[in-house]
């Protein structure tokens, strides 16, 4: 590499061989935000700014931050790296990711922002008259949330590990988080707005430019699948330009199929089981198991990702940062169109990657292909000197928007729910504002100080596999809760809370165990080798748990039809009028005016 190594120690040291251009690109990012949010953080004065930015921000404003929140480590990192490792199975995540928002266009934005509250927990709690079902709904808020700090963490500790060569993985963890929760207890909901729609715009800059360099250099993308071409097959005119830098040996590992017709990463299970075989036994019993057991994985992916996008808390919070309802859906609009332009560069690193990087196969945790957005650019200092530390540095930065905006708002979202829900509605309900924001940036640092810890233990698993189970237990619990009471005048406390339980707990314990197991603090090896179909059911557990959820909902409802709330038409209609009708309430104002429940 052309470019001068920073030591910071006589001799080298823990943090020697840092190339200048990444750690300057990063500290950019990371000072950009930190002044960012001091300076928002002078606006944010009220509780309603703190919680819900005011209930100001206009559709540009709310469709970047939301848009910035929503592409994490996940998709900046998460995506291209299991594109390169799984095939184009892996494209079920960013297509669902933005399907998701279809739903929550059609189905629950606008009902959302006109019934007007703080929380998900507010609405719970307000469309069916029960401070009970409040506890229930934080509860989850917590659940979601740290599962999905979880994969966050695990991009911060894979960057910065990758900027400070010899640094440890942790230590990436605890510094980004310290950072991040600093900047959540300053300002909030206002003061992340801002610095969340600038940082996409950060992340479409750090994951196209580098894009293009590397196409216009090594090939375009027919180029790359022609050199991913199986033995055997016709492969593209320039498959061996694109890859002459390493030969084309050892190329992508033999059982990762690189279109297949099924899902990803049911060989996990299917292959423990068939390993367990004698060799004569083995092709026949993937050649019955594999196909049928793939598709049921492919599904129950599918409806994780697209139902839990519709009730991710962080996520449906955003909607109460809009004037009104119809804002909410024209913001949810503009949120497709933003992310589905993002999404179309991840798996041009995929594939890049397979031909250009395939030793990353060989390494595991922080050193494997999660971090091929980080690691492909510098490839081309090979030819043009400290050009690739430069749009490396870019894409580090990129890296850093993407887990800082993202678990910006989950640290929102987790600390509205104590400070708000807990502090405010059940522990104190006649705080003052002034008290319950000392609440919030107390709640902020202790949320901070669990996410960072849980963030310290997921090395060894990949960043998307833990996104998919925060999807799962959201799909399973909040999307069956907002979408019948939504649209179902039938629904009762009881029938909804026992079917958010049920679907919900089902799917927290299968990722529980499934996780446990990957890190293995419990060894259940043996077990998934006999029980392929029930690893599966296990780890995406989507497919049961939401049908579940719905059904549980709808027996115990009609069960308890005397408990529906007496003012359940006056409800839909706050739900589903127009604005121009005058029904949209601010339910949050409303009871703080009152009697202080």
């Amino acid at each position: 590499m052309n470019a001068v190594p920073i030591f910071f120690a006589a001799g080298g040291g823990l943090l020697a061989n840092v190339d200048p251009w990444i750690l300057t690109f990063s500290l950019i990012t990371v000072a950009v935000t930190i002044w960012m949010g001091f300076r928002s953080a002078r606006t944010s004065k009220t509780a309603s700014d703190f919680f819900v930015a005011g209930r100001s921000v206009s559709v540009g404003w709310n469709a970047s931050a939301i848009s910035g929140e929503y592409l994490s480590a996940a998709s900046f990192m998460g995506v291209a790296g299991m594109v390169m490792s799984s095939g184009y199975d892996a494209l079920w995540y960013p297509v669902c990711y933005a399907c998701g928002y279809l739903f929550l266009l059609l189905f629950i934005a606008g009902p959302l922002r006109r019934f007007g509250a703080y929380t998900i927990p507010d609405f719970a709690e307000g469309r069916f008259d029960s401070p009970l079902f409040r506890k229930i709904a934080v509860c989850f808020v917590l659940f979601i949330g740290f599962f999905y700090t979880m994969p966050q963490m695990k991009g911060a500790g894979t960057t910065l590990a990758y900027i400070f060569p010899g640094m440890p993985y942790w230590g990436g963890v605890v510094l980004v988080g310290a950072v991040i929760t600093f900047n959540v207890a300053l300002g909030g909901m206002k003061g992340i707005t801002l610095v969340q729609a600038f940082q996409y715009w950060a992340k479409m800059f750090a994951i196209s430019v580098p894009v293009f360099v590397l196409l216009a250099v090594y090939g375009f993308y027919n180029h790359q699948i022609g050199a991913n071409a199986a033995p055997g097959e016709a492969a593209a005119p320039v498959a061996a330009q694109v890859v002459e830098r390493k030969p084309l040996v050892e190329k992508a590992p033999k059982d990762a199929a690189w279109i297949s017709p099924f899902g990803p990463l049911t060989t996990k299970a299917v292959g423990t089981a068939a390993a367990a075989l004698p060799a004569e036994q083995r092709a026949a019993y993937l050649a019955e198991h594999q196909k049928p057991y793939s598709l049921l994985y492919t599904y129950s992916l599918i409806i994780a990702l697209v139902c839990g996008t519709a009730g991710l808390p962080h996520i449906l919070v955003r909607f109460y940062t809009n004037p009104d309802g119809v804002a909410a859906k024209r913001t949810t609009m503009w949120v497709m169109i933003l992310i589905g332009i993002f999404y179309v560069f991840p798996p041009v690193f995929g594939a890049l990657g397979r031909n250009l990087l395939p030793e990353l196969y060989a390494a595991a945790g922080a050193k494997g292909t999660d971090k091929i957005v980080l690691e492909l650019p510098r490839i081309l200092n090979e030819r043009y000197g400290v050009l690739g530390s430069i749009l490396s540095g870019i894409t580090c930065a990129g890296a850093f928007a993407a887990f800082m905006s993202t678990f910006s708002g989950l640290l929102v979202s987790m600390t509205g729910a104590l400070a708000h829900d807990v502090y405010g509605r059940i522990l104190r309900p006649e705080s003052k504002p002034q008290e319950r924001l000392v609440a919030f940036k107390i709640s902020a640092v202790i949320v901070g100080v669990i996410s960072i810890v849980l963030g310290t233990g997921v090395e060894a698993l990949q960043i998307n596999f833990m996104v998919g189970q925060a999807f799962a237990i959201a799909a399973a619990s909040y999307f069956p809760l907002l979408f019948m009471s939504v649209w179902w005048r039938g629904m009762t406390m009881t029938g909804a809370a026992t079917g958010m339980l049920g679907g919900g707990l089902a799917a927290l314990a299968c990722t529980s165990i499934i996780n446990l197991s990957d890190l293995k603090k419990v060894d259940l090896a043996a077990f998934w080798a006999t029980h392929p179909l029930l690893r599966i059911l296990c780890e995406q557990p989507a497919i049961w748990t939401v049908p579940l959820a719905i059904g549980l909902m709808i027996v115990v409802s009609k069960l308890t039809a005397e408990k529906v709330p007496g003012d359940i038409r006056m409800k839909m209609l706050v739900l589903h009028a127009p604005e121009k009708l005058g029904l949209k309430q601010e339910y949050i104002q409303e009871h703080q005016a009152g009697a202080g429940h």
